[in-house]
């Protein structure tokens, strides 16, 4: 069909398209009206935070928790002091003495006291307690005819009232044990101990060469 209509895209060569040059090299027009109407509002000025309460805030935390932790020292240092409470190497060495008195004499009442640890005066029936405190004198008495504390080694506070103890005791070993030199011989053990009132407790005692009694 023949008539005034402009070539169909693709149909042949085309001429390019000429755009207008910018005048002046500015892309854009001049004087292009602003966005937001009349002047900016003035810049808001936000009230700097405080750090001050923040910072004596912990300041006093810290005070308070050295306070507590030094009431706690003094309170333990008191106890140390008044001797209520407190371990020495003297009343260590008394306690552990009563114990294997005890032990070598067959009194059960103050081996069952010791091994108690401070429950004996309020046990109802004793008797599985003074049987058990009759076997350890039995095994001790078969090792050794009398044993005497000589040191404390060292001991380990667990508390201001409990502890463990490494002694030394000079033992004379039983006739029937089969030694060859009846002479005493030295002999360390372990013990535990507690405080309860007035009383120093031997709430466990481990001889170093053999089983515990």
């Amino acid at each position: 069909m023949a008539g005034p209509y402009p070539p169909q895209y693709g149909a042949g060569p085309q001429s390019p398209q000429m755009y207008p040059e910018y005048q002046g090299g500015v892309p854009y027009p001049e004087n292009v009206p602003s966005a937001y109407p009349g002047m900016l509002p003035p810049p808001v000025h936000y009230p700097k935070k405080r750090r001050w309460p923040l910072i004596a805030g912990a300041v006093l935390g810290v005070v308070v928790l050295a306070a507590v932790v030094a009431g706690i020292m003094l309170a333990g240092r008191g106890d140390d002091a008044s001797g209520s409470t407190g371990l020495t190497d003297a009343s260590a060495k008394a306690a552990i003495q009563e114990y294997l008195n005890a032990l070598s004499d067959g009194d059960d009442e103050t081996v069952a006291r010791h091994t108690l640890c401070g429950l004996f005066d309020a046990v109802k029936e004793r008797r599985s307690d003074l049987a058990l405190a009759g076997l350890s004198g039995d095994a001790f008495r078969k090792q050794y005819d009398g044993a005497e504390v000589t040191s404390i080694d060292k001991m380990v506070m667990w508390s201001p009232s409990q502890a463990q103890v490494l002694f030394t005791m000079k033992a004379l070993p039983a006739a029937g044990s089969g030694a060859d030199d009846p002479a005493a011989e030295e002999h360390q053990g372990v013990a535990q101990l507690l405080t309860n009132g007035d009383e120093v407790l031997v709430c466990s005692y481990l001889p170093r060469t053999s089983g515990q009694y």
